[in-house]
Parts: C-alpha cells; sequence; structure tokens
C-alpha cells in the first residue's frame, strides 16, 4: 500500500509543520531560563517533551483517519495532535497557558484535548489506552462508525493498565489499534534495561491479534502496516498492535543532558532525519518537485507564525476564573 501522491503531499507538510512547531516552541520555551536553567521561568513553565523524530509515525497512522476516529496519545503529543488536525492556534495558546487555550490554558502541552477532533492526551503513561478501547467499545455498541487509536511509548508497555486494555479489546473485538512508538528511551532507561523481549509487537500474540513491528522510522512503511490495521477494524475484526521502530532527536524533556546515551548516538541519529529523507525520496519517485516544496514549507512556516502569534497576543486566564473549565460541565 503506497499512498498516493497528495497523500504524500499532506504526510509531508504535517511532518513539516510539527518541526516547525516544535523548533517554534523550543526558543521559546528557553526565554528567561538562561544562564541558570529553571523550568518555572519564561512564558512557558513546565516540562516540555518534544517529539521531533517521531514525526513519521504521526502521518503514517493518520493518514488513515477521519474526525470521527479517536486518538489517545502520550506526554509527548504534538506531531500526533497536529497529523490530527487539532486546531494548531488554540494548542499553542494551550501550551503558553493562555484563556484561548484548549483548555483555557488549564492543561498545558502534556493534557492537550480537541473534541472537534476526538483528540486526548496525558502525561500518565500508558493513560489514554482505556479511554481509547472505551471509545472503541462505545462506537461498536452502538453500531456508529469510527477506530480508536491509541499511541504509546515503549516503556507504556510494562504498565498494567496496557495488558488489562489489551486483554479488553481482543475480548470484545472492539475496533481498535495500538500503535507503540519505540524510540529506545524510557526516560533515561534503555529499552533493554526494562523490557523482558526485544519486540513488544511479539506481545500480540498473547492477545490471539496481529502485531508488527515497522523498522527504520520509515513513513511509507508505517502507512503500510497502519492501513492495514485501521482497514481490519473498521470491518469488525478486532484490534491490532503495531510497533514502530523511531526516535526522539531531543532529550526526554527541554534541559535533559542526555547523559545516558552512548557516545556518538546522537549524531547518528541526526544523519537519519526522516524529514530530509522524505522529502529526498519524493524527488526521487517525481511525486513532488522544488517548488512543491518551497510552497508547502513556506505554508507550514507561516501557519506556525499564526498560531505562535495568537498564543503570545492572547490573554491569560482571569484569576476569577480559576475554577472553571477544570471538570466538564
Amino acid at each position: 500500500m503506497t499512498p498516493a501522491r497528495d497523500e504524500q503531499h499532506w504526510m509531508y507538510r504535517m511532518m513539516v509543520t510539527s518541526r516547525k512547531f516544535e523548533e517554534a516552541i523550543e526558543a521559546i520555551y528557553m526565554e528567561g531560563k538562561t544562564p541558570a536553567f529553571n523550568m518555572a521561568d519564561g512564558p512557558i513553565p513546565g516540562e516540555m517533551h518534544l517529539s521531533n523524530g517521531q514525526e513519521p509515525v504521526a502521518v503514517g497512522v493518520c493518514a488513515h483517519l477521519k474526525a470521527e476516529d479517536v486518538v489517545t496519545a502520550t506526554h509527548r503529543p504534538h506531531h500526533q495532535a497536529i497529523a490530527k488536525g487539532v486546531n494548531l492556534e488554540r494548542m499553542a495558546a494551550e501550551i503558553f497557558g493562555k484563556s484561548t487555550g484548549l483548555s483555557g490554558g488549564r492543561g498545558g502541552h502534556m493534557h492537550i484535548f480537541d473534541p472537534d477532533v476526538n483528540f486526548a492526551c496525558s502525561g500518565i503513561i500508558a493513560q489514554g489506552m482505556g479511554p481509547a478501547v472505551g471509545a472503541a467499545l462505545s462506537r461498536k455498541m452502538q453500531n456508529k462508525p469510527g477506530v480508536a487509536v491509541a499511541f504509546v511509548g515503549e516503556g507504556a508497555v510494562n504498565q498494567g493498565g496496557w495488558h488489562e486494555a489489551m486483554n479488553l479489546a481482543a475480548l470484545w473485538k472492539v475496533p481498535f489499534v495500538c500503535v507503540i512508538e519505540d524510540n529506545a528511551w524510557g526516560i533515561s532507561v534503555a529499552k533493554d534495561a526494562s523490557t523482558a523481549i526485544s519486540n513488544n509487537s511479539d506481545r500480540a500474540g498473547a492477545y490471539g491479534i496481529p502485531g508488527k513491528r515497522i523498522e527504520g522510522n520509515d513513513p511509507y512503511a508505517i502507512y503500510a502496516a497502519a492501513g492495514e490495521a485501521i482497514a481490519r477494524a473498521r470491518a469488525g475484526e478486532g484490534p491490532s498492535l503495531l510497533e514502530v521502530d523511531t526516535y526522539r532527536l531531543a532529550g526526554h524533556f527541554m534541559g535533559d543532558a542526555e547523559g545516558y546515551r552512548p557516545e556518538g548516538e546522537k549524531d547518528g541519529l541526526f544523519e537519519k532525519d526522516p524529514i530530509p529523507k522524505m522529502r529526498a525520496k519524493m524527488l526521487v519517485d517525481g511525486v513532488a518537485t522544488e517548488a512543491d516544496f518551497e510552497r508547502i514549507e513556506g505554508e507550514a512556516a507561516t501557519t506556525v507564525d499564526a498560531a505562535i502569534q495568537f498564543a503570545r497576543n492572547s490573554a491569560i486566564p482571569a484569576p476569577e476564573d480559576a475554577l472553571t473549565k477544570v471538570f466538564a460541565n
């Protein structure tokens, strides 16, 4: 299964938009945090987890999804939120803690919710599994269209909640796909120091469902595997498990010294940056020209600039509204 020309253009656009958005957020996040780093300082306080390098996972999967489909993500959610169609201006405002944010500035970057496109994420490891399986079950029980996809990190697969959700998804045969983003590091702990098996996709056999590992952080291979899994879910054939070999080009969080990485690992990852690799392939395959890339990259930059400006210009929440938007009415 190969994405059509317009799908490839969309995938590249979303990857570039995500990267440019995170580059902008990274620069703004560091405002007021130098020379002494204090995550409480600056216009964006708190932790910040960047997803640069992992963009192929988001676009390869979300290319097959519709607004009615549900996505839950992790504490590293920007690439998936953008690929799912979350409003970028309101997402930026949420990250800045502004009143115009998706949750009025209450959630920040680890708790992005956009009901218009059925997207949610959480800073709790494996927390999105239960809600995604529940959403899939609700669609099956109501005979409504739609699938649910939970993106998790490889560390989440060692959580009890992950196994409980997978068991029920398989038992109830719900339209659900779990996508594991295996970036090899759970904060600072290497995968082989925390996980008993090399490939978490092998765990699918314990639940009697298909499991597949996709190597190389390849958006085309991810697209093909996700297409099969999502089509299977839509056809009522039950859940699937996908594990994607990917990597983060930044630390676990902004300010992470990354002393745990072996010498030279980071340089090797930048040499495999998936965005220039996809750009080169599209040129060779004749599905895009330099003019196309100039247009796509320019539009992405304009979109990101507008979102950042919107966030900077928005008002902070009024103190008297502190208890509003905390719980749904």
